[in-house]
């Protein structure tokens, strides 16, 4: 039997083309910026995200929340009800509690509804990494798998998608912690931009320091030649936060040095964004385990 419903959260940086064309269901989670609290919508009807970026760029505070349980069983039950079974792919637990609460939603649910089968993957991943797993869970579920093949499916490839995103201003990494504040003043100063990736437990890594935008996109793609498996047959996915000329120009890379020819490309949404800011360009691909790209560069 293959009825079973496949749903995500809107971290995975979905366009509501995509969402449409996968016939997937997302959950928004919210986020706020200065005095407003807003949902993050695949189809951005709260707020354009071009909107979003001018307020961050102008140095409005932005904060996220984790997706409460309430909101997974309210989520989730419609489908049970029809005699769905339940997939949802979640952004990383190294990065939200999230994943934490669809499970405990899914425990509830599971006591009204033991017939059912209610699955919970951490993807390990985020933006459209998160969505490019979604995407490879649909192609598998329209070939025919069943719900236990695609789980299985992914909890044996998602530390093979790859993500590797550079960001234009270091400040935001500042405020979130991940450098302190006198690297962030020192690499402004020195033109550095980051290059970063995921490791094999969702957290996100700092592998390169760049001096240069341009080098920075490179650089990207100079990964993405050590560690991608056949490329050129693969679905790539690009995600930027208001930086469509970036995105364009890796994508133009791959395309010229791989022979890539299948692209999405999607803005990144505000609670990925928030923490980011504006400038980031995220380039995402299956390749080798992701352990064994941070002990080459270790």
């Amino acid at each position: 039997m293959n009825d079973f419903r496949i749903v995500t959260d809107s971290t995975s940086d979905l366009s509501q083309e995509m969402v449409e064309e996968l016939d997937v269901t997302v959950i928004p989670m919210d986020f706020t910026i200065g005095n407003d609290t807003y949902l993050d919508y695949p189809d951005e009807r709260d707020i354009p995200s071009h909107d979003f970026y001018t307020r961050i760029a102008a140095g409005e505070p932005s904060t996220t929340n984790q997706i409460s349980i309430a909101t997974f069983q309210d989520t989730f039950e419609p489908f049970l009800k029809d005699g769905k079974d339940i997939l949802y792919l979640a952004f990383s637990s190294g990065l939200s509690g999230t994943y934490n609460n669809s499970r405990l939603a899914a425990r509830e649910l599971a006591r009204k509804y033991p017939e059912r089968r209610i699955y919970s993957v951490d993807t390990l991943a985020a933006s459209l990494g998160e969505g490019l797993l979604v995407w490879h869970a649909v192609q598998q579920k329209r070939s025919g798998a069943d719900i236990d093949s695609v789980k299985s499916w992914l909890e044996q490839n998602r530390n093979r998608m790859h993500h590797w995103f550079t960001v234009d201003d270091l400040n935001h990494l500042k405020r979130g912690g991940r450098i302190s504040g006198a690297s962030a003043l020192f690499g402004t100063m020195l033109g550095i931009k980051p290059v970063l990736h995921f490791d094999d437990e969702g957290h996100i890594i700092l592998m390169d320091k760049i001096r240069g935008r341009k080098q920075s996109l490179d650089d990207l793609v100079g990964h993405m030649a050590k560690t991608a498996e056949e490329p050129a047959d693969q679905m790539i996915f690009i995600s930027h936060s208001d930086s469509l000329e970036g995105a364009e120009y890796v994508k133009a890379m791959v395309a010229e040095k791989f022979g890539v020819t299948k692209f999405r490309m999607a803005s990144i949404g505000p609670v990925i964004g928030a923490h980011t800011g504006t400038g980031t360009v995220a380039l995402f691909y299956l390749g080798k385990d992701r352990e064994y790209e941070q002990k080459q560069n270790g």
